[in-house]
């Protein structure tokens, strides 16, 4: 089989039938008209989605992957697939739109931060106390022992 692909290929290429199957250029306009369709049906779903307030990633990744699905048809039906960038151009903007809160983390409560940095905090004091008392204690212990 792919023996077969190889030699088919060879072929077109040698009898110069390979110049005839050209892949003709971007339609912007068809993509801009149908990633259009795409974005509007996406807004009227993400109006309900409360994106100002929240991150609406959990309800809103349906949503999202048909997006992405009616972008990757424009994309393939205007033959600006391998134009990866108006693809990138179009999520980017959805990105900065909706998805901006997602990204933010809230510091954690100052009961839960003094609950990971108190230990730390008493076992770098407590050390040198440990040490010293071990190293006066090995000392000590001989000296003791021969009266």
């Amino acid at each position: 089989m792919v023996l077969t692909a190889y030699l088919l290929a060879l072929i077109f290429i040698w009898t110069g039938m390979a110049a005839k199957f050209v892949v003709p250029p971007c339609d912007r306009d068809m993509f801009d008209s149908g990633v259009d369709k795409c974005l509007s049906d996406f807004n009227r779903s993400m109006e309900t989605s409360g994106y100002q307030d929240r991150c609406p990633w959990p309800t809103g990744k349906r949503i999202y992957n048909q997006l992405k699905s009616c972008v990757d048809n424009s994309a393939n039906g205007s033959w600006c697939r391998g134009h990866g960038f108006l693809v990138d151009k179009v999520f980017l903007e959805v990105h900065e739109m909706y998805f901006k809160l997602c990204g933010q983390v809230d510091d954690p409560p100052l009961t839960t931060l003094i609950m990971l940095i108190a230990p730390v905090i008493i076992a770098t004091l407590f050390l040198p106390v440990l040490c010293v008392n071990l190293a006066t204690w090995k000392t000590e212990m001989p000296s003791t022992m021969g009266l």
